[in-house]
């Protein structure tokens, strides 16, 4: 065969692979731009967290600096938290106007500014107020980043690239927790926020200089509805809610969610003080190291999902949840082994707990899968914002043993989707979760026709193919 024919032969596969590119430009791995998003989007996502979350290690620092109760000084931590829960949709709808790589790029920077701004307050009104506004500025990250790696990562590369961006995440949390708590110990809590401060902004102007040009998901013009990468419409945001508030079991996962915050950061806004005093004593330094408990939630939560496909989704979040209340009843010893390993397990068990029903808003929601993610999201920190502070006055007032009832309860009410009656794991209208629906019988065959070959039966719940399915 000559060059000729085979050119001729090769055209129409160029063809075929020319026209599948322009119908899907979205990157592929592999493809230039490709590794740029990734490494952008982890640094982004550890810029962020790191700054939402490196005040909860200087909480005790705070108190003693400004003469402020424990209740007073989970304040840095509500309201930013408290801002990115009011903004988060507000951000995720001006992205459809304005796209979503100016809003990422914006959201981190001035996140970042507002860390700088964040050490050298005078007083500590002024530094609520830079933590409110740093919360509103960190909502655009958070809002809008999953919807931009959907619009710009091809779906067979998706997965990998939203793993690398919560693991930038979670390192970003852990690491300005760690840090702000060591830098404390040193030199007080302006030289842990402003070594935070400084990690964050080398991580805003990297994410910066790496991230691509958007070049899909174009911003909404004239009113029309915004269409991403494969064509599909956004539609509208007041059906799309009135359909979610009407559903009993989004509303619970909602419950869900605000609950275990709530629990969750009450634990770790709190426990640190406990253990700055008799018994324990310890430095700031080795309070810090506490956090290094969040390994076990990264683990936890990628180990839940895979139980869930195996033994249902319901199953595991009830044992996650009563998992987490009894490591939470173990942090009331005495003994600091003890102590540490309820705080580990009471990680384990949140992550493992809203890893599930987080995942299940996105199951439930028949449409605007992406409007039922951010009102979870919504209340999660919700549940940060109100839900911590609360458990400071508790703990103020009553001490830890009033703080853990408390945390209890709230982990109790988390229970509600599995407990409460029809919910998220039984079967919506018109859907069928488990099992076949009843095939009709077949009609009697004419005269001179075969009779068909009957169907063959449903295949066994227990098949290793029904058991990757999240069964209820």
């Amino acid at each position: 065969m000559d060059a000729s024919t085979e050119r001729c032969l090769a055209f129409p596969v160029v063809v075929v692979a020319e026209l599948t590119e322009r119908a899907d430009p979205r990157l592929r791995r592999g493809a230039p731009g490709f590794r740029r998003v990734g490494v952008a989007m982890f640094a982004a996502g550890a810029a962020i967290f790191a700054l939402l979350y490196s005040p909860q290690a200087v909480l005790p620092a705070l108190s003693a600096a400004f003469a402020v109760p424990p209740a007073g000084a989970g304040l840095a931590m509500s309201l930013a938290t408290a801002g990115l829960a009011a903004a988060v949709l507000p951000a995720s709808a001006l992205s459809e106007r304005c796209g979503r790589g100016p809003m990422l790029v914006g959201s981190v920077g001035l996140a970042a500014v507002l860390g700088v701004l964040l050490p050298l307050c005078p007083s500590y009104p002024a530094l609520l107020a830079v933590r409110t506004l740093q919360g509103l500025a960190m909502a655009g990250m958070p809002g809008v980043a999953m919807a931009y790696l959907v619009d710009e990562i091809h779906p067979s590369a998706l997965a990998g690239a939203v793993g690398t961006f919560v693991a930038g995440n979670g390192l970003g949390g852990l690491t300005g927790r760690l840090l702000a708590g060591v830098a404390t110990d040193l030199g007080g809590w302006r030289a842990g926020l402003g070594a935070v401060s400084a990690l964050s902004a080398g991580c805003a102007v990297a994410f910066t200089l790496l991230l691509p040009p958007q070049r899909n998901g174009s911003p909404r013009r004239n009113g029309s509805p915004r269409r991403d990468a494969g064509g599909a419409s956004s539609g509208s945001g007041g059906a799309a809610l009135r359909r979610h508030l009407a559903d009993p079991g989004l509303r619970r996962l909602y419950l869900a969610g605000f609950a275990l915050m709530a629990g969750f950061v009450t634990v770790y806004n709190y426990l640190g003080y406990r253990l700055l005093r008799p018994p324990f004593a310890l430095s700031a330094g080795w309070v810090g190291l506490i956090f290094l408990a969040y390994l076990a939630g990264t683990a936890a939560s990628a180990v839940a999902g895979r139980l869930a496909d195996r033994h249902g989704a319901r199953v595991v979040l009830a044992g996650a949840v009563l998992l987490a209340v009894l490591a939470a009843l173990a942090t009331m010893s005495r003994s600091l082994p003890v102590v540490l390993a309820g705080l580990a397990l009471v990680t384990a068990g949140f992550f493992a707990a809203h890893a599930v029903a987080s995942g299940w808003v996105g199951r439930r929601a028949n449409r605007a899968r992406g409007q039922a993610a951010g009102r979870y999201l919504f209340a999660y920190y919700a549940g940060s914002s109100v839900g911590g502070w609360v458990g400071g006055l508790v703990f103020e007032r009553a001490g830890w043993s009033a703080t853990i009832a408390y945390v209890v309860a709230m982990f109790a009410a988390a229970l509600a989707p599995v407990l409460s009656g029809p919910g998220p794991f039984s079967r919506p209208r018109g859907r069928v979760w488990r099992g076949h629906p009843r095939r009709p019988e077949p009609a009697a065959p004419a005269a001179g026709r075969p009779r068909p070959a009957p169907e063959p039966p449903p295949e066994p719940s227990g098949s290793p193919r029904s058991t990757r399915r999240w069964r209820c």
